[in-house]
């Protein structure tokens, strides 16, 4: 019985790795920009940070998001190609 579990767990294994590796530089990068931005102690930095924030997040989100799609042991393609669609629909 472990033998099974194992064996089907071991294709995840570069999906886990790439997607949490990502994953984490993506929260790192953020941070460290946001903290870049709120010490800059110019008016409207709180601005800078709304406006660097969430369209990066979004785009690195995505890209993060179809990463994970394409890198998922799918056992039939169509399943991806139907969510990648709907991705594509969604922007």
């Amino acid at each position: 019985m472990q033998e099974a579990v194992a064996s089907l767990l071991s294709s995840w294994h570069s999906f886990y790795s790439i997607i949490g590796s990502s994953a984490a530089a993506l929260t790192g990068l953020v941070f460290v920009v946001i903290t870049l931005i709120a010490r800059a102690e110019t008016p409207g930095s709180g601005d800078g940070i709304a406006t660097f924030g969430t369209p990066n997040v979004a785009h690195f989100g995505a890209a993060l998001f179809i990463a994970a799609l394409l890198s998922a042991p799918w056992p039939t393609f169509w399943n991806v190609s139907l969510l990648l669609g709907l991705r594509g629909l969604a922007e």
